[in-house]
């Protein structure tokens, strides 16, 4: 066999995406390691957080249920609060998967196959927080089949004119089709596990979800094609799922939303957003399991250079909505912008632009494109940053209106807080029993890359090699 070079990748004749120059075995122990060893203290840990963050979750929706929304901080003129921010803070983080797994699929970035299947998962939890916030804002919970293309009991449609409406058919087709390609992906690594766990219910488990499969030419031949298909089927989602989020505050006439720069600012702030999340988690799982050699410096340089991309565009978008609100000789339009930079929150206004302008141009240097710590810092800094955009978003464009006598200062209650806390309890509960239970790296994706899938032809036997020329 031609000879590798040790650390280079013999395709494309850079670093190499695996370090170490595991085999094929190597990288299936790696990956099925959590799965079969018991889980360190610290798992246990943080799924008890998680889960008391969770039962808090459930505490302050039933008593919303029970008090109605006035246990919330909103008020008139600010209606929409943080409900509306968590679900947008909470639709953007799942972005990230779908880019990650899709997109970069079809453009074959190899190196996506580390981090993929915990992107993919990230995206699906995000998701089940998002939908939460809408189910429970409407004030009648027990409605929200009204939400739903199908005539009431007044004998009323839902009105398809409102974007409202359309989000219910953009975060639910989004969240269907996440589902289905990070489940198609895992088939493949279920059936590794089936045949593995010594356990006669684990084989069982494992043995349904992975569908009979046996790796046969016939069914990779399958499975790929099914893959394309819904990589295909998932990426105009990207675009379009927070392009219809953001028509919620695009297609209104209040001042600060009226723009048309939103879509293709919340797409840019999505991914910026989702990405941050995937580094956070990522550099998190490379430690706690022992992955170094599979999630390596090398992804999370790509990671990075995606985010200093995405924060570019977003700070392009924060200059530009300042520059529209003055070109466009509106004094309304003026007066919201001038109001959000130094107004009664201000305060928000200078953390979203430091945490998602200035901390990105950290990784203009490479040394801190690859450093854990501040990868991991950072990261958690930018999500801030984000969340704080959807809040000047939503709050500052609210609290002063066309008229001074409605004019009124939000403050968040404890319930409010408690809410969102909580759905940080789900998202990690969902994500720690994800890597307790299911293969977290892609095996059969990762050994795609590894020097021993791709033979040179040289090396191949020679009626092998006419075959494939014939």
């Amino acid at each position: 066999m031609a000879h590798v070079v040790a650390g280079i990748d013999p395709i494309e004749g850079r670093p190499a995406l695996i370090e170490g120059g595991p085999d094929f075995h190597g990288i299936t122990e790696a990956v099925a390691r959590p799965m079969e060893w018991k889980p360190p203290l610290g798992w246990y840990i943080v799924l008890g957080i998680s889960l008391m963050m969770l039962s808090l979750l459930g505490i302050s929706i039933g008593w919303l249920f029970w008090e109605g929304t006035g246990i919330w901080g909103n008020n008139i003129p600010v209606a929409w609060a943080w409900p509306i921010v968590n679900f947008v803070f909470w639709v953007g983080i799942g972005h990230a998967g779908t880019l990650i797994s899709a997109v970069l699929f079809l453009f074959r970035q190899r190196w996506r196959t580390s981090i993929n299947r915990a992107a993919e998962a990230m995206t699906i939890f995000a998701v089940m927080c998002a939908l939460i916030f809408p189910g429970i804002h409407i004030g009648r919970p027990w409605l929200p089949y009204w939400m739903l293309p199908i005539p009431n009991q007044m004998g009323m449609w839902p009105q398809f004119r409102s974007p409202l409406m359309w989000d219910v058919f953009a975060v639910s087709i989004y969240g269907t089709v996440s589902l289905l390609f990070w489940y198609l992906g895992l088939v493949p690594d279920l059936a590794t596990i089936r045949d593995r766990t010594k356990s006669l219910l684990g084989k069982r488990i494992y043995g349904v979800f992975a569908l009979g499969w046996r790796g046969s030419f016939r069914q990779w031949l399958h499975y790929e094609k099914a893959y394309l298909l819904l990589a295909g089927l998932a990426t105009p989602l990207v675009l379009s799922v927070h392009s219809v989020v953001s028509f919620d505050f695009a297609t209104s006439q209040l001042p600060g939303w009226h723009t048309t720069i939103l879509p293709p600012y919340f797409v840019a702030g999505a991914i910026f957003s989702g990405i941050a999340m995937v580094i956070t988690l990522m550099v998190i799982c490379r430690v706690a399991f022992k992955l170094e050699h599979i999630i390596n410096p090398l992804h999370f340089d790509r990671m990075t250079k995606l985010l200093l991309v995405t924060g570019t565009l977003v700070g392009y978008a924060y200059a530009m909505e300042f520059f529209i609100a003055w070109y466009s000789g509106n004094l309304y339009e003026k007066f919201a912008f001038i109001n959000r930079a130094t107004g009664p929150y201000a305060w928000a206004y200078w953390t979203m632009v430091i945490c998602n302008v200035v901390t990105p141009q950290l990784f203009w240097f490479k040394k801190l494109r690859v450093h854990m710590g501040t990868l991991f810092v950072t990261s958690i800094f930018i999500n801030i940053g984000m969340w704080f955009e959807r809040f000047v978003i939503v709050v500052t464009s609210l609290h002063r209106d066309f008229l001074p006598s409605s004019w009124d200062y939000y403050h968040p209650t404890f319930w409010d807080v408690a809410t969102f806390v909580g759905s940080f309890g789900l998202f990690l509960t969902m994500f720690c029993l994800f890597v307790r239970f299911l293969p977290m790296v892609a095996m059969s994706e990762v050994k795609g890359v590894l020097p021993e899938a791709h033979v040179p032809v040289e090396d191949r036997p020679k009626a092998a090699t006419e075959l494939a020329v014939t």
